[in-house]
């Protein structure tokens, strides 16, 4: 019979070489394309009342979810969306919508030199409906800490994400988009991100 000490190291290494329980236990969620990203930039300036707010969609991204259903609170996330994937949808413009969008993308994001945006969770906290996250979001080759609320929904194939969060461009070092006349209609530093993730199960990892 081999001795107790031979079986515990044995027990001990085939332990340390295998996979976390935690970790056979995760489910990964690939974002579907039903899923949608936008953002709001807001007007701002005197003259605020005679421009438009300009909302802005993703029309691709990429991203997955890893789920621990025994641990939620280990759960981590992470969205990239293409910056030239960014188009404006309002307002009902095609004139001022050309210009918005090639400022947007030669001004504002430069997407000649920065392609993408990038939204890494580092910490969830659960709350009723959802969790609490914690994250990075990274535009113009810097990167900035935001806080937001998600309300989820989880089941063995689907995951749905909800949530949004304010940012000031001027955090970024952007500079408001602003134009008009006499350049008084401007776009406020504030902008808005707003999410609905529609996750489907990829498998268990």
């Amino acid at each position: 019979m081999m001795p107790r000490a031979i079986v515990a190291s044995l027990l001990l290494a085939a332990f340390q070489a295998s996979p976390s329980v935690a970790q056979q236990d995760s489910l990964v969620y690939v974002l579907a394309p039903g899923s949608r990203f936008e953002v709001t930039a807001h007007k701002s300036g005197f003259f605020s009342f005679v421009g438009h707010e300009h909302l802005i969609r993703a029309r691709s991204f990429s991203g997955r979810i890893v789920y621990f259903p025994s641990a939620p609170e280990r759960s981590r996330l992470e969205i990239v969306v293409p910056s030239d994937s960014l188009e404006v949808l309002t307002p009902p413009d095609t004139e001022e919508i050309r210009k918005v969008t090639a400022a947007m993308r030669t001004a504002v994001l430069d997407v000649a030199h920065y392609q993408e945006i990038r939204f890494e969770s580092t910490g969830l906290a659960k709350t009723g409906d959802g969790f609490r996250v914690t994250g990075k979001l990274t535009m113009v080759g810097k990167s900035l800490s935001v806080t937001l609320d998600v309300k989820t929904t989880v089941d063995h194939d689907t995951l749905r994400a909800a949530g949004g969060f304010d940012v000031k461009q001027t955090a970024f070092g952007i500079p408001p988009y602003h134009g008009g006349p006499g350049g008084l209609v401007r776009v406020a530093d504030r902008v808005t991100f707003h999410f609905e993730a529609i996750g489907l199960r990829a498998g268990s990892h």
